[in-house]
């Protein structure tokens, strides 16, 4: 989807050529004056705004523009304003400037530069909506750490605000990486047991001859090497919530005894005869298919009925688009922050490299390509290379027509701002192009000046 642009000018004739030459990057709006300008923006919110301050009834004065700049921030002080002025106006841009505009293009305008300060606003407002985004859910209301704002994590969200203030079982679903341990304490913490223990454990983690014991515990003389009375993980849980990891792995002699244990609530130590009263609620995982297991006989079908009596499925990283630079700049902070490298950030190659990179180990993938990145970088930005991903995401050996423009593009202007020593001018007139066009080159293929 076009993002939003209001355009406020009470020239008609202006208004229309601006739409025809914008019109496929934005969503244009229009407006001529201060009240249907105030209705379009409150209306659709557009994160930029082109603003004429000659308005009416008093076009030759400042003032109404003045207010309509006002009025706009009133309804969202992150809008990013940019004014339009008459030659010979600069007092008044800079008056604007001074009361929340963004930035000021001088009449007749170029749409070169125009362009340029329009890809730059939204660019801007985009990081600041992701900011304002990442506070929120770091100190907001958070979920164990769970980012994301996207519609498919915000359903997960849903349930888990749903389902933790219940004592349901629940079984997590999702592939590796995708968060299920952290879902299941976000269940925890949300849940009236939040001040008992949270006791995960890993099935496929622990061999099967031991597994029962880690489960159940045991007695002294139970087994060779039971030399002392053990306790559980069921019964460490008490009170709390038992977490039980990949629970696909559990051989089918210990599946009946789980069962046992969720019917009853109750459990006997191994080696032991003594019934043990369990109070614990019990959140289950997995990455693997349980219908197909029960169909094989590898799951028993009454078990999976009392774990899933709510099921909420993680959705992988590759269908959240929208979340993957929201997770990304966080570890980037985060271990940036550890290694005491302030001042890092993605360059526009490493953003889209990081958006079409299909992630088959989900989060867990994105937090060790970036925190190697951090930890290897020797400059203040990150490239594809850093994060050891193929530039703009593409796979190797896959080039297309427009990869071999970008590649050549790229060659050109670096060659050129090498041979300028980094001055602007030099280079977009080496290669005939304007300063504002080698700027959205720059942009565009992640370069920065040397």
């Amino acid at each position: 989807m076009t993002p939003p642009l209001l355009i406020v000018e009470d020239d008609e004739e202006i208004r229309t050529q601006m739409k025809w030459a914008l019109a496929k990057d934005y969503e244009v709006l229009q407006a001529e004056d201060r009240a249907t300008a105030v209705e379009a923006f409150r209306s659709a919110l557009p994160p930029v705004v082109l603003l004429d301050l000659g308005l009416p009834p008093h076009p030759g004065n400042p003032e109404e523009g003045l207010a309509t700049l006002s009025d706009l921030l009133a309804l969202d002080r992150s809008a990013k304003i940019l004014i339009l002025t008459g030659q010979g106006e600069k007092e008044i841009a800079l008056r604007a400037i001074g009361a929340g505009a963004y930035d000021f293009l001088s009449k007749p305008v170029e749409m070169d530069e125009v362009r340029f300060l329009l890809k730059r606003c939204f660019h801007v407002a985009r990081l600041e909506k992701e900011f304002r985004e990442m506070e929120q859910l770091l100190h907001g209301d958070g979920f164990e750490g769970m980012l994301g704002n996207s519609l498919a994590v915000r359903v997960v969200f849903d349930s888990i605000r749903k389902v933790a203030t219940t004592d349901a079982s629940v079984l997590i679903l999702g592939e590796s990486g995708t968060g299920k341990e952290m879902a299941a304490r976000a269940i925890h913490q949300r849940s009236p047991r939040k001040n008992g223990p949270f006791v995960a454990i890993n099935c496929c983690a622990i061999p099967e001859t031991l597994l029962e014991s880690e489960l159940f515990g045991h007695e002294k003389g139970a087994f060779t090497g039971a030399h002392t009375q053990r306790k559980g993980r069921i019964e460490m849980a008490n009170t709390g919530t038992l977490f039980l990891d990949e629970i696909g792995e559990i051989p089918l002699p210990l599946q009946v005894k789980l069962l046992r244990f969720l019917q009853e609530q109750c459990i006997e130590r191994v080696g032991g005869r003594q019934e043990i009263p369990i109070d614990v609620r019990v959140v289950a995982a997995t990455h693997a298919d349980l219908k197909k297991n029960m169909a094989a006989g590898l799951f028993r079908e009454d078990l999976y009925y009392r774990l899933a009596v709510v099921q909420i499925v993680l959705p992988p990283l590759r269908d959240r688009e929208e979340d993957i630079r929201l997770l990304a700049q966080f570890f980037l902070q985060r271990f940036a922050a550890q290694v005491n490298k302030s001042g890092l950030a993605f360059d526009g190659g490493a953003l889209r490299a990081l958006v079409r990179h299909p992630w088959p180990g989900n989060i867990r993938e994105l937090e060790n390509c970036v925190k190697r990145a951090v930890i290897m970088a020797e400059g203040k930005r990150l490239t594809a290379q850093d994060l050891e991903l193929a530039a703009a995401g593409a796979p190797a050996g896959s080039t297309t027509l427009k990869d071999a423009r970008e590649t050549v593009d790229r060659e050109m202007v670096q060659q050129a701002l090498r041979k300028s020593s980094g001055k602007i001018t030099t280079a977009a007139s080496d290669l005939g192009i304007s300063r504002p066009t080698l700027y959205e080159l720059m942009e565009k293929l992640g370069i920065v000046r040397p």
